[in-house]
């Protein structure tokens, strides 16, 4: 038996323990997922797969909006820039494509890929003669309220890998990258989270805790009943940002007063989950 045939007769297996430990068929998605659930806790599978199934069936719900790098926090290159600026964004951000940009960040002109920045970053070729308009793509423009199931599958079609954002009047809302999207899909579980926190602060026991890098401070403090100051910072992940001194990475841990805050995903460009622990009286 190939790999393949193994991999499909595990699956097979935990799906008929899933089907044997049902009375009936779920008559609802929320009694699916408690199935899911209840599967996990009995070892059929790991908790990354449950997150991803989890996630799969959330992806209808949501909408580009939510998950999108907001313009204000948009790498991009000017259609003016010289070379050297141009090759100094793409190596300090690391990205593999570029929203390129006019008078403002309302005038997308096309998209630029870092590989056809390598001759030159490379070979050191003239780089005089470089014009950026030769190697510009066409940028693909997406309206903030698209469902993100619909926007995998254009993409996919179209073989795009980034979307500039526009809100209803025509302006540039942000970017959404299908890295992105596929994270969002497969990390986060609206599902579980807190409602009464706009889904934001998900308890796992007395003293851990999993929160969205975009949590407000503001919700932060109404939910544990402290006094972080909002007025420099706007999020807890903003403020989680600042106390690092850079964009930390996955598994990276830092604390502030009696929290311990731990990374549980994130990519170059920003935080998404932190998994929290709220420390010992004489931690603090």
């Amino acid at each position: 038996m190939n790999d393949d045939e193994t991999e499909q007769s595990r699956s097979n297996s935990w799906l008929r323990q899933i089907g044997h430990s049902l009375v009936g068929p779920p008559r609802d998605r929320e009694e699916f997922l408690d199935v899911l659930t209840e599967a996990r806790e009995n070892e059929l599978f790991d908790a990354d797969a449950l997150w991803m199934m989890r996630g799969v069936l959330n992806v209808s719900e949501l909408r580009v909006r939510d998950i999108m790098v907001a313009r204000s926090q948009m790498t991009v290159i000017g259609v003016d820039d010289n070379v050297d600026d141009i090759l100094s964004t793409a190596l300090e951000s690391g990205h593999s494509r570029f929203p390129v940009v006019g008078d403002s960040r309302d005038e997308v002109v096309g998209v630029l890929l870092a590989k056809d920045l390598l001759t030159l970053a490379v070979s050191g070729a003239e780089r005089g003669g470089f014009d950026i308009d030769r190697v510009l793509r066409s940028a693909v423009y997406v309206p903030e309220a698209k469902r993100v199931d619909v926007l995998l599958k254009e993409l996919r079609a179209s073989r795009n890998h980034m979307a500039v954002v526009v809100d209803e009047y025509g302006g540039v809302a942000g970017l959404i990258t299908i890295e992105d999207a596929l994270e969002e899909i497969v990390g986060e579980i609206d599902d579980e989270f807190d409602r009464s926190e706009g889904a934001q602060i998900l308890k796992l026991d007395d003293n851990r805790f999993q929160i969205r890098s975009l949590t407000p401070v503001e919700a932060f403090n109404r939910y544990f009943e402290t006094e972080f100051a909002d007025d420099e910072f706007d999020t807890i992940g903003g403020l989680v940002v600042h106390e690092f001194g850079h964009v930390p990475g996955r598994g990276e841990t830092t604390s502030i007063g009696r929290f311990s805050f731990t990374v549980v995903r994130a990519d170059s460009r920003r935080m998404h989950l932190l998994e929290m622990t709220i420390l010992p009286g004489d931690a603090e």
